[in-house]
């Protein structure tokens, strides 16, 4: 049976002070919560609208952390959404559980018992990078829990991502290409995640300032990825992943992509708005893997329109 165990921030600080009755805080009151769920203790923050829909941010990495949405993109989501800032198990605040409990199935009932422990009929969902993957499972096993989906930098299809990105080295640097051949996995064209930060990065920031915030943001508080997470997944064949469920998606879905991401590649995520019953998608024609850092009002706003809808 799972257990579920909730005590606010505020409260453990109030009854450390020696607080005669402190009364448990609402599991979506404002402020720093924390949940041990399915044996590792999560991590979150409301803020926001003090009222409707939950809006739950699902970070990427795997095990990036909230914190650089929360900080760059937040002072323009939350006027006018109930945020909710989830580190998943590994990421961020949360745990990194000592027995190396990781999967793509733990992630999404993770979500789910969050979602039942703070009693809220459906959410809403901003997924990014990985974090997307997360959401599309999640929606496609609970779709009558998510009344909108929003994935921002989407990849649901990662061999075809990974071929993109081998096609983009053959063209800008045919000697790197030719090593990343080399030394491909089994059915793969190329070692696109060999060939090295300096062409990571520039798939994913058109502009080095936004890499430069980004980094300084999630680096806050010691909270920068460790890469646990990312090994165990990759290690369990995250690498193969393809969504495989379109037609169980029959909320509203927005896809919101950066022409000049070519980490998360534009063509998969196109494939994936003309495979799904009630999806639209939005090309931001100058912004890359992180729209909501260089665009967050333009973010704010088309994200708050669709989810009025």
């Amino acid at each position: 049976m799972r257990r579920i165990w909730l005590a606010g921030v505020a409260v453990a600080a109030a009854l450390a002070a020696g607080g005669a009755e402190a009364k448990p805080q609402p599991p979506l009151g404002p402020g720093e919560h924390q949940v041990v769920v399915n044996g590792v203790r999560l991590w979150y923050r409301v803020a926001g609208r003090p009222d409707g829909t939950p809006v739950v941010f699902l970070h990427g990495g795997p095990g990036e952390g909230s914190q650089a949405f929360a900080k760059l993109a937040g002072p323009a989501v939350e006027p006018g959404l109930r945020m909710v800032y989830l580190d998943q198990r590994g990421g961020g605040r949360s745990e990194r559980p000592w027995t190396n409990a990781y999967s793509l199935d733990l992630l999404v009932e993770d979500l789910e018992a969050l979602r039942a422990a703070w009693g809220a009929p459906k959410i809403d969902i901003i997924g990014h990078s990985f974090g997307t993957i997360v959401g599309l499972e999640y929606a496609a096993r609970h779709p009558d829990r998510v009344a909108h989906l929003v994935l921002a930098a989407a990849v649901p299809d990662i061999p075809a991502a990974l071929d993109l990105q081998c096609a983009r080295l053959e063209r800008i640097d045919p000697q790197a290409y030719q090593a990343a051949v080399a030394s491909r996995p089994e059915g793969r064209r190329c070692n696109a995640f060999g060939a090295g930060k300096a062409f990571v990065d520039a798939n994913m920031y058109p502009d080095p300032a936004t890499m430069a915030a980004v980094d300084a943001a999630d680096a806050e508080g010691g909270l920068r990825n460790t890469g646990e997470i990312g090994a165990a997944l990759f290690g369990a064949g995250l690498e193969a992943y393809r969504f495989g469920q379109p037609e169980r998606l029959t909320m509203p879905v927005l896809v919101i992509a950066g022409a000049k991401d070519f980490q998360a590649s534009i063509e998969p995520q196109r494939a994936l708005v003309a495979n799904l019953p009630n999806a639209r998608m939005l090309e931001y024609a100058d912004d890359g893997h992180f729209m909501f850092v260089e665009e967050p009002d333009r973010f704010a706003r088309d994200v708050a329109a669709f989810l009025k809808h």
